[in-house]
């Protein structure tokens, strides 16, 4: 859920199908924080956005205790970022995996 700009997560400790996809990075790259449902794509989207069309500093906080997906969360907000990143320099959203998001992706 959201709570503003915060999302509260869950780890569901399974893999949910699509949920993490291109076609997920796609929509949520499409839409302004708050107008499709809660989603960690969706915050970096508004982070992304902020980044450059108001040109301020951002910051994420991922917390959580152990075993909560704090690593897979800062590892699916890059890989959004990663993505947007590549789009606005023209490529298309099918071809996201370059050498930069790999070695970003597994720091």
């Amino acid at each position: 859920t959201n709570i503003g700009s915060i999302l509260a997560s869950v780890n569901p400790y399974k893999a949910i199908p699509g949920l993490y996809s291109v076609d997920a990075i796609e929509l949520y790259r499409q839409h302004r924080l708050g107008e499709l449902p809660p989603h960690i794509f969706a915050t970096a989207n508004e982070c992304y956005c902020c980044l450059w069309k108001r040109h301020d500093s951002q910051c994420v906080l991922i917390s959580g205790e152990s075993g909560a997906g704090k690593t897979e969360s800062t590892k699916l907000l890059l890989k959004f970022l990663s993505a947007m990143s590549q789009t606005t320099l023209g490529a298309p959203v099918s071809e996201k995996s370059t050498r930069v998001e790999e070695a970003i992706l597994e720091s």
